[in-house]
């Protein structure tokens, strides 16, 4: 059930996005058949690879983060640092890029903390969970 990262992605903060969310609570899918989490990951990718300052975050998606009632999931994370789940996002450019800029800002941070100041509006609110880095617990 796990499938390793190619080398490119390793070491770096990632977004996991939710391949499977649904679009709306009454639609899985869109008029074109695909589902919220893949329209997401497809903004993610766009808004990443149109502009500048998102060098280093990956985007990753998969199957399933299991937060059904908060569709658009993603997760945040990075090796030794602290990471997080946020949800109820839109499958659009605005929210992809909220997204990556608090990414970009949690790479740039020593443990993956990044102060509220620094919180892009589009993912404030959005916060489901953070996730100490294996062998350590937040304070």
């Amino acid at each position: 059930m796990l499938r390793a990262l190619d080398e490119g992605g390793a070491g770096k903060t990632q977004v996991v996005v939710c391949s499977t969310c649904r679009h709306t609570s009454e639609a899985r899918e869109d008029g074109e058949g695909l589902r919220g989490g893949a329209r997401l990951a497809a903004a993610l990718r766009d808004v990443k690879a149109a502009e500048e300052g998102f060098a280093g975050v990956e985007v990753q998606d998969m199957p399933c983060l299991f937060a059904c009632k908060r569709f658009c999931t993603i997760h945040i994370r990075a090796p030794g640092k602290v990471g997080y789940v946020l949800g109820d996002f839109s499958a659009d450019a605005e929210a992809a890029r909220a997204i990556l800029t608090y990414a970009a800002a949690h790479a740039q941070s020593e443990e993956g903390v990044v102060r509220y100041a620094h919180w892009p509006d589009g993912v404030k609110g959005h916060f489901i969970t953070r996730t100490p880095p294996e062998g350590y617990l937040c304070t």
